[in-house]
């Protein structure tokens, strides 16, 4: 049962701070996934977890003890790299054994570690043969045997899919999400793919310079964003965005104008909000229908129609220039140069200030399909 808590956590090289302020508890057995867009300090901050960077301020507590000045090999983690790193000249079964031989770990205790990983990773057949003779994907299995061998109480993980082509990503995925049901550990993540943030994490941590912006479930993320940063960060393909001017408000949202005139509805707390003000209105792809199925709908020409089999992205622009991507199923029929009504539904809609802060949903939208019931009570973003 080990916890990991940073405190206060800072980090700077020089002049240059690159962590601020990070405050942060991972349960016992959690698995966390660390996003945010490159040199956002996720690497770092995972660094400076395992001990491989030191932070300028702050706490690092690892369980009950404090790890903030410890050596890495005194902190109870272990780091998968993305870079493999293993020993071309060493078999799979030497190449797990190696950190344990280093520590003059008895033989019979180093050989029952590393079947039982190989067992753990289905790497049993294979612990005879050199890396060369193993697949992108069994190179970092072995790798993640060569952490499992240690017992450590936390698992770190840097980017470690992204050498791995689409299919191999995939199944790598599936395989760790595997292992951390099966070992019951605490474990920390980091990665840019939208998809392994969403199906691995119980709960992601959004950085952006140096800051964490929000956290949460990965459909707490997706459904609630606090600000506009997360949602356009969250969900794959990415959030769009609308200026619109709000044309009225009330206790049961805030009413916009949409392109072309139409006005719509968004159920959102508009106490504080003024008529004519400018806000953001953020329509994620697959919440919009491209049949004018909604609560309000505007007109906009296909620039580009991406037919993928199951679905079909539809990049379109209005007559004033606002570009949005409309995610369809797979029959769809538009062309590119077709005039399409997209339709909106506002409660699957958000509505951000000035600032980028998210206005709060009074009620959201769990249906599938046409009819909606909306559900839940007043929620801060």
């Amino acid at each position: 049962m080990t916890e990991l808590s940073l405190r206060g956590v800072e980090k700077a090289y020089g002049e240059i701070k690159v962590l601020h302020d990070i405050h942060l508890s991972i349960e016992s057995r959690e698995f966390v996934v660390f996003v945010g867009p490159s040199g956002c300090g996720k690497s770092t901050l995972l660094r400076c977890i395992a001990g491989l960077e030191s932070i300028t301020q702050g706490n690092i507590r690892i369980g009950a003890r404090d790890v903030t000045l410890l050596e890495p090999a005194d902190r109870g983690v272990a780091m998968v790299f993305q870079s493999y790193a293993l020993y071309p000249h060493m078999t799979v079964y030497d190449n797990i054994a190696f950190g344990l031989k280093m520590q003059k770990t008895p033989k019979a205790e180093i050989e029952a570690k590393v079947l039982d990983a190989a067992r753990i990773l289905q790497l049993e057949p294979l612990l005879q043969r050199k890396p060369k003779a193993l697949s992108g994907g069994q190179r970092q299995r072995v790798a993640i045997g060569r952490a499992i061998v240690h017992a450590p109480e936390v698992f770190l993980f840097d980017e470690p899919l992204s050498n791995l082509d689409a299919s191999l990503r995939v199944q790598m995925r599936i395989e760790i999400a595997k292992l951390h049901a099966a070992l019951q550990a605490t474990m920390v993540y980091v990665t840019h793919d939208q998809v392994e943030a969403m199906t691995l994490a119980d709960k992601i941590v959004v950085l952006n310079k140096g800051g964490i912006e929000q956290v949460g479930a990965p459909l707490e993320l997706y459904h609630h964003p606090c600000n506009r940063f997360v949602a356009g960060f969250i969900g794959s393909p990415q959030m769009g965005f609308i200026q619109v001017t709000v044309l009225a408000t009330s206790g049961e949202g805030v009413q916009v104008s949409l392109p072309g005139g139409a006005r719509l509805w968004v159920p959102v707390d508009g106490s504080g909000v003024s008529v004519g003000a400018l806000l953001s209105l953020g329509l994620r792809p697959e919440h919009l229908s491209e049949r004018g199925v909604g609560d309000a709908q505007f007109s906009a020409q296909a620039l580009l129609v991406e037919h993928l089999g199951g679905e079909t992205f539809t990049h379109a622009q209005t007559a004033d220039g606002v570009e949005v991507m409309v995610k369809g199923d797979g029959l769809s029929t538009v062309q590119a140069g077709q005039t399409v009504a997209i339709g909106v539904t506002g409660a699957r809609c958000h509505l951000f200030d000035e600032q980028g802060k998210a206005l709060v949903q009074l009620r959201h939208y769990t249906a599938v399909g046409e009819a909606a019931r909306y559900v839940g009570t007043p929620r801060t973003a």
